[in-house]
């Protein structure tokens, strides 16, 4: 098994060289979840450094047609919706219009960026005509199977996971510790390349006194937000219980809630006290992140976590545990309050404790801020056009 830091490859890329690149992934915004965003991120930064993209992917609607935008040709095909995440779509196994598609004109690298029938299919057919191929792992779905009662699967979706990645050329991973995980289960050929976060769309300047007065917050109430899926794999009761622990130490406070899911129902129900926003996007959801004070993050089925990026970029102060992007970017008592992996109690302390010292609130999200400024996405692009550039290289030169 081998893991390379993306950043310290010794390949050095050739600017002037455009490729053709496929990229395939089953969800890409308008969907909002951190797979489709990074997606829209990888597609954007080729883009900008003068590469053609196709962009192959489900159908998110009816008039949802193939077109050309510039450098970037978008590809859909018929989906699927899934059962437990009814906002997305499988891709159907569409192998052989794949291989029609680069047969008239064969790209010089496919990277995938999901592992379902789209994604498969897709592996297949680049495999079929002998072109090089990049996967992304982004979802613990094996870790997700034990919340949906399907915990009997997590050995087989692991399993399904190991051969798909290990027929890639190379699987990027977005942390070390993650690539070490896969590296003991099997995984071969793993790349670190991290994530970045946009600084000018998520900073403290957005926040809003007049979001903050719709929640019913005032001038000295202290807002925590979680911000994702509200969905069971994502850990939630545990910042529910964090939050009525600092309720009973800080009164003035406020839980407000950024996303929609299966769970979105039941708990308006049961806490009628919280505020619920659904789902926000681009500006929008910027402001809802700048106008908190905290962020309380429970999960531990992350591969990365976009959204503590995005909230330390904002100026809030984190919560969450000691792993994924928390460990990666925010110092334990410096930028973040850090749970050790799985340790609740040390996760409901850490909220309690830190309601109180509202001046520390305000250091920890400053310092914060300071830590994500250093997280550029065109650092990550550059990294990732180089990946991109040596997995072409002996193709290229077989043209030429």
């Amino acid at each position: 098994m081998a893991i390379t830091p993306a950043a310290q490859h010794p390949y050095s890329p050739q600017p002037s060289r455009n490729l053709r690149l496929s990229i395939v992934t089953e969800t890409y915004p308008p969907e909002v979840n951190g797979v489709a965003m990074t997606a829209s991120r990888l597609v954007g930064g080729m883009l900008a450094r003068g590469h053609h993209v196709q962009l192959v992917r489900p159908r998110q609607t009816a008039d949802d047609d193939q077109r050309c935008e510039g450098a970037l040709e978008i590809i859909t095909h018929p989906g699927l919706t899934i059962p437990w995440y009814r906002e997305l779509k499988l891709g159907l196994p569409v192998g052989h219009a794949l291989v029609r598609l680069w047969r008239s004109a064969p790209p010089d690298l496919v990277h995938i960026e999901t592992e379902g029938p789209l994604g498969r299919a897709a592996l297949r057919a680049a495999q079929r005509m002998r072109l090089p191929v990049a996967t992304g792992f982004h979802t613990n779905f094996h870790q997700y199977s034990g919340h949906y009662g399907l915990g009997l699967l997590a050995k087989p979706i692991v399993a399904y996971l190991r051969r798909f990645h290990n027929r890639a050329a190379l699987t990027l991973v977005p942390t070390a510790e993650l690539a070490s995980q896969l590296g003991a289960q099997g995984f071969n050929s793993l790349r670190v390349l991290s994530r970045g976060v946009d600084t000018r769309l998520f900073s403290p300047k957005r926040r809003d006194q007049g979001l903050r007065q719709s929640w019913g917050a005032g001038p000295a109430d202290i807002v925590m937000l979680y911000v994702g899926r509200l969905a069971p794999e994502k850990n939630l009761e545990l910042a529910i219980q964090a939050f009525q622990g600092a309720r009973q130490v800080q009164p003035r406070t406020l839980f407000v809630l950024v996303g929609d899911g299966p769970m979105r129902s039941r708990l308006r129900a049961q806490y009628p006290q919280f505020v619920f926003c659904g789902m926000r996007r681009d500006e929008d959801l910027a402001a809802h992140y700048a106008s908190g004070d905290m962020l309380l993050f429970p999960s531990l089925t992350e591969t990365f976590g976009n959204v503590t990026l995005e909230a330390m970029a904002s100026g809030l102060a984190v919560v969450a545990f000691d792993y994924a992007a928390a460990r990666c970017h925010a110092a334990n008592g410096q930028s973040g309050m850090l749970a050790p992996v799985g340790d609740n109690a040390a996760f409901i302390e850490a909220v309690r404790t830190l309601v109180c010292q509202p001046v520390t609130i305000r250091r920890l999200g400053q310092a914060a801020r300071r830590a994500a400024e250093q997280c550029s996405w065109e650092q990550i692009h550059d990294a990732l056009e180089a990946i991109f550039l040596e997995l072409t290289v002996d193709r290229h030169e077989q043209v030429y």
